[in-house]
């Protein structure tokens, strides 16, 4: 490359990098400006009403937030409060960027979450009786816990969102996962006769029935259950024989324990008469993300989106 040629490529990449700083700084400049309406059109104090809870009242927009559920870390970053999160507990490993620390939703630790100085402490659930234990040292706490339905999931997400100055983001968070959830299953063509599935917590053979949250969104695929005769007191939950999975002969099988268990199409096809499944023959053993099966975050479009995918290949083999 000559001289001149080496100034011009010199120049040409100096421009394209000035063209994306300034695009930086007017992005950065725009979400600035956006945070700031958005906690100038929402005035505090507000009192919010969470599900089994009593109202609280917060005098202020919370600055210094502590989340203890995995979920609620998840709808706090997706409508707009993720930089007032200052800490979250172990099993909140998204999005990326969520300051993770060794805190416990299980296991709490009175005097380790205090160590944050929060103004806010969300959780799923009150663990070892924690609301009262925080409110002993005036550290307002939210608890917003797993839904039974989408309405519930909506609900508590309005919540998150009223509780931390950012109400509008969330409408409009709720109005696009409706509406991405409604495209999903719309554009998804379902069976005639419809597809049976079997859906694995653990290598125990627990699943779920249709009447959890998690079986809903099966249901809006037109799914038919093979857990469901077996719920009688499992409050959803029940745990599957062998001999009862190999009867019910799935035409799906999800898989909810590939990161725990190291589960996958292939463990499965190796358990003792599983290769004669419908299922395994046609290789519908679909591996899912143990986290998207597990939370009741705006990442359920995601979810939705695996379930669609595999109901759409098994009915186009029928």
């Amino acid at each position: 490359m000559s001289s001149i040629s080496r100034r011009l490529a010199a120049l040409t990449i100096a421009g394209t990098m000035l063209v994306a700083g300034c695009a930086a700084r007017e992005q950065a400049s725009t979400d600035q400006t956006r945070d700031t309406f958005e906690a100038q059109s929402q005035s505090f104090p507000v009192t919010v009403t969470p599900a089994e809870s009593e109202p609280l009242t917060l005098e202020k927009r919370p600055e210094r937030i502590v989340s203890l559920s995995a979920s609620n870390t998840e709808t706090l970053f997706a409508v707009g409060a993720g930089k007032q999160v200052v800490a979250v507990d172990d099993k909140s490993n998204y999005p990326a960027d969520a300051p993770k620390t060794d805190l416990s939703g299980l296991t709490p630790n009175v005097e380790a979450i205090s160590k944050y100085d929060p103004d806010l402490l969300v959780l799923s659930g009150d663990a070892d009786n924690l609301v009262e234990s925080m409110k002993a040292v005036d550290i307002p706490v939210l608890v917003v816990p797993a839904p039974d339905t989408f309405d519930d999931m909506y609900a508590g997400w309005e919540i998150i969102g009223k509780a931390t100055g950012h109400a509008d983001a969330t409408a409009d968070l709720i109005d696009q996962t409706r509406a991405g959830l409604d495209k999903i299953v719309a554009d998804t063509k379902k069976p005639a006769t419809p597809l049976t599935y079997y859906h694995e917590l653990d290598t125990t053979y627990y699943s779920v029935t249709s009447k959890t949250f998690l079986g809903q969104v099966y249901s809006l695929f037109g799914l038919t259950n093979i857990a469901d005769p077996a719920d009688k007191d499992a409050g959803g939950y029940p745990q599957l024989s062998n001999e009862a999975i190999l009867a019910a002969n799935p035409d799906l099988i999800f898989l909810a324990d590939v990161k725990c268990c190291a589960q996958n199409a292939a463990a499965v096809a190796a358990r003792p008469g599983w290769s004669t499944l419908n299922a395994v023959r046609n290789g519908n053993v679909v591996a899912l993300d143990d986290d998207l099966a597990s939370r009741w975050a705006p990442r359920i479009v995601d979810l939705a989106k695996s379930i669609a995918d595999a109901v759409t290949k098994a009915g186009e083999q029928r």
